[in-house]
């Protein structure tokens, strides 16, 4: 059933109504900070940028992300039915399942930097020990031949998110990584991508964990017949979502979403992270504030996202793991950035004459 009228539009008024604005005076502040420590202006860059745009939202300059974590959102997908795979859905489970007892490759990278990693079900077709039970359903439904999910099941599954971060918040994390496990999801996301940014499929699609180009033309049609069948409705991205989308995409949509409502940095992974950051968007757009950008992925419509997003990734190392891997590996350059911003000199310190800003162009 489409989503439309006033039972959408209530739903998205009261998510926007519970998200504050950035405190500028934190962010100037953090500027000020900045721009008095001994070295030329704005020279770590983006890393700058995001101190700063963590001490607006959480209203404070003394920015402190010590306490992290990985949220790892894990469901399955109908639409794997169609071979749009190279492995089966059992092995969303078993990644799971390794990942409850630390041994997946996210917690490999998470224990470099500190950081907890907590798988959640919200849609596994099989249950894994030791995985936190936020079930919503045995999967979506394959989407060549009816909608992924009802409209409740999109709601409950966004709502998982938000609680997800306000649990979080309350354990004393102060930065939280979106993470995923859910084979076919990058078929999901390509499909809830095209229709959003209105790419064609062939510009939207990649190969995802290593795809044929027999794998590639059958996830191609794939989402072609999905889209004709569904008919999603671009202008209301909980209709895209609900009809192509997954219930990890959901979740981690509700992450973003819920990091603007507790005033907590989230950081956006690979593609499909970044496709439920532009849901969140859609539906919140002041959840952007909450939004911390990682790496470019290597699918082929991950920079489209990045600009629809306004977040220009740091990093550029063709990944493609997914799990929340490429969102840890920011945690460290994160950590050294707050090294100088806390405790470098600053100009007066060293008595020297502080760098101001010059116009111009060089001839």
């Amino acid at each position: 059933m489409a989503v439309t009228g006033h039972e959408y539009a209530e739903y998205i008024r009261q998510l926007n109504e519970r998200i504050q604005e950035p405190d500028r005076e934190a962010a100037t502040l953090a500027k000020n900070r900045w721009d008095s420590i001994a070295k030329p202006l704005s020279s770590l860059g983006m890393l700058e940028e995001d101190i700063i745009r963590i001490a607006a939202l959480t209203g404070s300059a003394n920015v402190d992300i010590s306490k992290r974590a990985v949220a790892m959102f894990c469901s399955d997908n109908g639409v794997v039915a169609q071979g749009v795979t190279q492995t089966g859905s059992e092995v969303t489970a078993i990644v799971a399942a390794n990942a409850a007892k630390g041994k997946s490759s996210v917690c490999n990278m998470a224990r470099a930097v500190n950081a907890d990693v907590f798988p959640i079900d919200v849609g596994m077709l099989h249950r894994a020990e030791g995985v936190c039970d936020r079930h919503v359903a045995n999967g979506t439904r394959d989407i060549t031949i009816e909608p992924a999910m009802t409209m409740e099941q999109a709601k409950k599954a966004i709502d998982t998110g938000i609680d997800t971060v306000n649990r979080l918040k309350k354990g004393g994390y102060k930065l939280i990584v979106t993470g995923e496990m859910g084979i076919g999801n990058t078929t999901t996301a390509a499909a809830v991508t095209a229709v959003l940014t209105g790419l064609p499929v062939n510009a939207a699609v990649g190969r995802g964990a290593g795809l044929s180009d027999e794998g590639l033309i059958k996830k191609r049609n794939a989402i072609i017949k999905a889209i004709s069948l569904n008919r999603p409705d671009p202008e209301n991205a909980l209709d895209v979502l609900s009809k192509l989308g997954g219930f990890d995409m959901a979740a981690m949509a509700g992450a973003f979403i819920g990091g603007a409502i507790y005033r907590t940095p989230v950081i956006i992974d690979g593609f499909i992270s970044s496709a439920a950051a532009l849901i969140a968007k859609r539906m919140c757009p002041a959840s952007v504030n909450a939004m911390l950008a990682s790496h470019s992925s290597a699918e082929p419509a991950a920079k489209r996202i990045s600009e629809e997003l306004g977040l220009e990734p740091i990093i550029y190392a063709n990944m493609r793991l997914g799990e929340g891997t490429g969102g840890v590996c920011l945690i460290p350059m994160l950590d050294m950035a707050l090294n100088v911003y806390n405790s470098m000199a600053t100009f007066d310190d060293i008595e020297i004459t502080p760098y101001t800003p010059q116009g111009g162009n060089i001839k």
